[in-house]
Formats: C-alpha cells, sequence, structure tokens
C-alpha cells in the first residue's frame, strides 16, 4: 500500500467535513471546566486560549464516522479526550519547569507550580466525572488504562538516568505511554458504537499513527524553527532528553563527537553552539533520515489496519491524517 500523495496536507483539510461538531466539542469543554471559582475560571481561559488544534478530538469524530455516526455522544467523548490531553500538557510543563507553550507562557510560568499542578488534577478529575456521566463502562475502562499508561510514562522517563544508555526498545515504550495510548483511546473510544473488532483495529491504528506523531514530533526539535513551533528549538537536548534521531545517530559519533554530547548533557543550561554541534553530528550520521523511515513504516502499519474498516468518507480522511502527520511542520 501507499499513502496518499496529498501535498501539502493541513489539519483544517482533515477536519473540514466535521467543523460543527469540532465546535460541539469546544462548546462541551467549557461546559465541562466551568467552575464557581475565580483562580480556576481564570486558568481555564488561559487553557483553552492554549490549546492545540484539537487533533485529537478530530480522531474521536472521524472514528465515530467511519464507524456508523455521527453519533449523540461524539463531541462530549472528544471533549473529554482533549481535557485529559490538556491535563498531560499541563503537568508535563510543571514537571519540566517549561516557561512555553505553543508560543505562549504556561500555567506554571503565568500561575505558579502549584496552581500547575492541582489544575492538572483538575482536568483529570473533571475527566472522570463526565465519563461518569455519560454511563459507558467501556469508555471509563479505556481512558482509566490510557491515563494509567501514560502515568506509567511519565515515571519510565523521569527513572531514565542514564540518556547515552537509552535505547531504541525503550524508548518505543516511552512514547507508546505517554503519546501513542491517548490517540490509540481517542480512535477506540470514537468507535463505541461498532463492533468489537473494528473498535479494535481503530484502537491499533491510533497506536501506530500515535507512535509515528511522536517520532516526527522529535524530529522537528532537530529541525524546526521556533517561530513554527511555538517552542524552543532543540528544545529536548536542552532539556536532557534523547528521542529517536539521537538514538540512531550516537553509535556512529566519533570520540569528540561522543564527548561533545557528554559535556552537553552535564551542562544544566547548555549554550545554542553546543546544541547546534549535536544538532549537526545527528544529522551528518544519518540520524534524521532513520527517524523519518521510521515514521513512515509505521504511517504504512497503520495505514494496513484502515484497509480492514469499511470504506467510508471518514476512513479516508483518517487514511490522510497518516500524510497530515508525516508532512507536517509544527
Amino acid at each position: 500500500m501507499t499513502l496518499p500523495q496529498l501535498g501539502s496536507l493541513s489539519l483544517g483539510d482533515l477536519q473540514a467535513a466535521i467543523e460543527p461538531r469540532l465546535g460541539q466539542v469546544e462548546t462541551e469543554m467549557r461546559r465541562m471546566i466551568e467552575a464557581d471559582f475565580p483562580l480556576i475560571s481564570d486558568v481555564n481561559e488561559h487553557l483553552l486560549r492554549m490549546r492545540g488544534k484539537m487533533f485529537r478530538p478530530t480522531l474521536v469524530l472521524l472514528a465515530d464516522e467511519a464507524t456508523g455516526g455521527p453519533s449523540a455522544h461524539g463531541a462530549t467523548l472528544a471533549a473529554v479526550i482533549e481535557l485529559i490531553h490538556l491535563a498531560t500538557l499541563v503537568h508535563d510543563d510543571a514537571v519540566d519547569h517549561s516557561v512555553l507553550r505553543r508560543g505562549m507562557p504556561t500555567i506554571n510560568a503565568l500561575f505558579s507550580h502549584q496552581v500547575s499542578v492541582i489544575m492538572g488534577d483538575f482536568l483529570y478529575s473533571r475527566a472522570v466525572v463526565e465519563l461518569v456521566r455519560f454511563g459507558d463502562l467501556r469508555a471509563l475502562a479505556i481512558l482509566a488504562r490510557v491515563t494509567n499508561e501514560m502515568t506509567i510514562g511519565e515515571m519510565r522517563q523521569l527513572l531514565a538516568h542514564d540518556p547515552l544508555a537509552f535505547t531504541e526498545d525503550q524508548y518505543d515504550l516511552l512514547i507508546k505511554a505517554k503519546t501513542a495510548s491517548l490517540i490509540s483511546g481517542a480512535c477506540e473510544v470514537g468507535a463505541l458504537g461498532a463492533p468489537e473488532r473494528e473498535r479494535l483495529v481503530l484502537a491499533r491504528f491510533g497506536e501506530t499513527l500515535g507512535m509515528a506523531f511522536q517520532i516526527v514530533d522529535d524530529l522537528l526539535d532537530y529541525t524546526a524553527d521556533e517561530s513554527l513551533t511555538g517552542k524552543p528549538s532543540g528544545l529536548d537536548l536542552r532539556e536532557h532528553k534523547v528521542t529517536l534521531p539521537l538514538i540512531y545517530a550516537l553509535p556512529r559519533f566519533s570520540p569528540s563527537e561522543r564527548r561533545a554530547l557528554e559535556a552537553l548533557l552535564r551542562n544544566p543550561q547548555p549554550a545554542d553552539a553546543e546544541i547546534a554541534a549535536v544538532v549537526a553530528s545527528v544529522a551528518t550520521h544519518g540520524g534524521l533520515e532513520q527517524a523519518r523511515d521510521r515514521a513512515q513504516r509505521l504511517a504504512m502499519q497503520a495505514e494496513e489496519d484502515l484497509g480492514l474498516l469499511p470504506e467510508t468518507a471518514a476512513r479516508e480522511t483518517l487514511r490522510a491524517s497518516l500524510t497530515y502527520v508525516l508532512e507536517r511542520r509544527r
């Protein structure tokens, strides 16, 4: 199979047919996090401004329509998925002490570290309240599993004490838990009305898509401009995180390149020149190309899974999402 050749494909292209439903998702999100408490209200308004482009809710709605929808509950489940996603971002920024997210101040930068931790908890708890209110134990079970996997993923990252010993297998376990699990959950809950076989196909599609998404995200950290991504370029290296491009390139580093990398990892605030030198070494030794190839192979695998679903316009849009993930620049 071959991925669609659609040129420059934007997320807006994927969302065009479901735009009215995405408006319902935003309305649902506002209802869910509304609180009669001034500080929570202020933080929530900032969160809604800094939220992303609703990729995960888009997958919920497309999975819904690819399996017999649109259903009455699609917008609610999509909003729950986005709340969980926002909660993970808030907690990630707190753990990493990040000050910028999508070109805007993070919650811990604008308010405080304590507020950031508590708001992440608030968003998770609101998601649980909505799932209980929804009343379908399958949705609750799927997203309880997902949040547990994401938490374990965070612990895996914290316990990776020796970045230079971080392997591809460990990286796969990390991105499956931290990123792919929620994207898989989004596709699976979108298909609650479908036969179990189709629901599991979409769960598997989402996991593979999610892994490709994270690999491309890690590539962008090496290649994209901060004005495009909304976060400092080289952020992973600045935070001493080893991702797939470096894992692939590291065995071919010269002794001097390895010493430069070790010095960077010892430096709590590495200079731009140190970051640039390691990025250049990764590119020279093929780390970027190998990571791109791995993302492409994952996308091909996800496309094969989609072939097991009935042919619908929504299925083809899900297929096009693979091209969007591979080609995105932010």
